[in-house]
């Protein structure tokens, strides 16, 4: 929720206190009240997130998590193919051939699945989006990744395998997610625009949370840094 006003402020002295005649055309300042969690629009989940306790010791919240695992060299996966269903691990690799690119640690995937492209339809975004296998996590974690992103709703398997998980005596919801309480990593939601990448890697990228003391999140403004040689003509719009 946001609530938009224009104040005048509070300032004020032994004879008077202020008034909107004080101000240029009587206008005071833009002044915004924002209520929302700390998983709204692109966030970063914390290993908090997961589970009060990750690999034996307390988990960290947003605010004890590393910049340094914010940021790094930044490799698009093109799983669009696989949309309201998950990722494997062969296609993992698979994509990693087809791009002529190793993972490493510290590097970024940033998965696209284009599910961005139903973020106004409720009905649409959560179910067509593609989740990442148990075992295409694990290969990430086992390369060194820190942070995993992707363009959709969560991180984590589809709608669709959790729809069938849900029809069983034993149900098991956000694998992805709850492995975090035996593996440390990160998950960054809700990403937009991967296609106007120019190439698949080659470039830098950064998406620092806001430092919510306690936060089982924080918000990002995920931001690619490409080289201008990336684009035709060295033009970059």
């Amino acid at each position: 929720m946001i609530n938009r006003q224009r104040r005048l402020g509070h300032f004020e002295n032994h004879t008077r206190l202020t008034n909107e005649d004080d101000f240029p055309d009587s206008i005071g300042f833009a002044w915004s009240y924002v209520q929302l969690t700390d998983h709204t629009g692109n966030h970063i989940d914390a290993p908090y997130h997961f589970g009060p306790v990750c690999e034996g010791k307390p988990a960290k919240t947003i605010d004890q998590v590393p910049l340094s695992w914010c940021a790094g060299p930044g490799v698009r996966l093109d799983f669009r193919q696989c949309m309201g269903r998950d990722i494997t691990l062969d296609e993992i690799r698979r994509e990693l051939d087809r791009i002529e690119i190793e993972m490493k640690p510290g590097m970024i995937p940033l998965l696209w699945t284009g599910a961005d492209a139903n973020i106004d339809d409720e009905t649409k975004y959560w179910p067509c989006q593609a989740g990442l296998s148990l075992e295409g996590q694990s290969y990430f974690l086992d390369c060194g990744v820190r942070l995993i992103a992707i363009d959709a709703y969560a991180m984590d398997v589809s709608y669709n395998t959790m729809q069938e998980e849900f029809q069983k005596d034993t149900p098991m919801f956000y694998p992805a997610h709850f492995s975090g309480r035996e593996r440390e990593h990160l998950h960054l939601e809700k990403l937009t625009n991967l296609g106007s990448l120019p190439r698949p890697h080659g470039f830098y990228f950064t998406a620092y949370p806001m430092k919510i003391r306690g936060g089982s999140a924080g918000w990002v403004r995920p931001v690619a840094m490409v080289p201008r040689s990336h684009f035709p003509n060295g033009q970059t719009s």
